[in-house]
């Protein structure tokens, strides 16, 4: 069975690019090419994508995989429960983050150290980590 992660990007990458080759997909995705097979075969077989058969322009026959209507109801579907996990997860990451800051601050208060560096530091590494997540 597919996660929803998996199937998230299975299916965005099928609708933005059904044109996709099976190596390009699991290149995309992060999976092997054999998993890639299995997916879209399962994909397939629960009437989320079909596949038709083409001739690209150098004369070899190529697959075009387009999503169904019951394959973009499901990617909805799955676009909202991915989107509450990746809610979840930032709020559990978000509620770490502030434990430590708490911590670090305790140790400073316990060590007497007044310069803040290491609070600095952490606060630093927070600002570093959300623009790098901004610009994927």
């Amino acid at each position: 069975m597919l996660d929803d992660a998996t199937r998230y990007r299975l299916l965005t990458l099928l609708q933005e690019n059904p044109e996709l080759s099976q190596r390009d997909l699991a290149e995309r995705v992060g999976i092997s090419l054999g998993k890639a097979n299995y997916c879209l075969r399962a994909l397939i077989d629960r009437g989320w994508v079909k596949i038709h058969n083409f001739r690209n322009s150098s004369n070899k026959s190529a697959y075009l995989y387009k999503l169904t209507p019951a394959g973009l109801n499901e990617k909805i579907q799955v676009t909202r429960r991915f989107l509450a996990h990746k809610v979840r997860e930032h709020a559990d990451l978000t509620a770490e983050i502030e434990r430590l800051r708490c911590e670090v601050e305790s140790q400073n208060r316990d060590d007497g150290e007044s310069d803040g560096e290491p609070l600095e530091s952490a606060n630093s590494l927070t600002h570093q980590s959300a623009s790098q997540s901004n610009k994927n």
